[in-house]
């Protein structure tokens, strides 16, 4: 199945929740889909989040990682994910801080791959251990629209969706459309 990284995927707002945020529709067993399943995936999300991505400058390059590095950032990318949404809703779960930090430690161990870039696993340990290590849990949320992870960079800290585009689009709809189907209903 042919897939493309749009700008959308990169709403997290740091590396770490653009990567959580690569299984979509996580908590429906039925119909969730890993779009890191496929290592040429892996690859275009490297190449999509150096054009998307907001930590693009930070971080330089985003360069590919080998098969043999893939277990490792699911790893990572399922401990942050558990980790800061734990966070997000204001659970006392220090244990999953410690699987973060395992995550980053087994990634960063790893020797890197050189060639003028800083491998996606590398960058996405040094954004979640940021994120780690400069708490703004008042700023983390989590969509009502997709449930993915993202940071409210807004100045009054106000943001609902994670993109207002798609997901607060879909739902302003879905609000009218049940609005006018009750309005034409006796």
């Amino acid at each position: 199945m042919s897939f493309t990284w749009t700008a959308h995927r990169f709403s997290g707002g740091a590396l770490a929740l653009d990567v959580a945020n690569s299984v979509v529709l996580r908590f429906d067993p039925q119909r969730r889909i890993d779009r890191f399943a496929d290592q040429t995936a892996i690859d275009s999300f490297a190449e999509a989040a150096d054009l998307h991505g907001s930590e693009r400058q930070r971080f330089g390059r985003l360069g590919p990682i080998g098969p043999e590095r893939r277990s490792s950032l699911i790893d990572l990318r399922e401990a942050a994910d558990r980790h800061f949404r734990a966070v997000v809703r204001a659970e006392d779960r220090p244990e999953l801080l410690a699987d973060l930090l395992e995550a980053i430690a087994a990634v960063v161990r790893q020797p890197g791959d050189g060639g003028g870039y800083i491998a996606l696993d590398v960058a996405t340990a040094h954004s979640a251990l940021s994120l780690v290590a400069n708490p703004e849990p008042d700023r983390l949320k989590i969509c009502p629209n997709c449930e993915w992870l993202f940071l409210d960079r807004s100045r009054n800290r106000s943001r609902t969706w994670c993109d207002m585009a798609v997901c607060g689009n879909r739902t302003k709809a879905k609000r009218h459309y049940r609005r006018s189907k009750q309005e034409t209903q006796p």
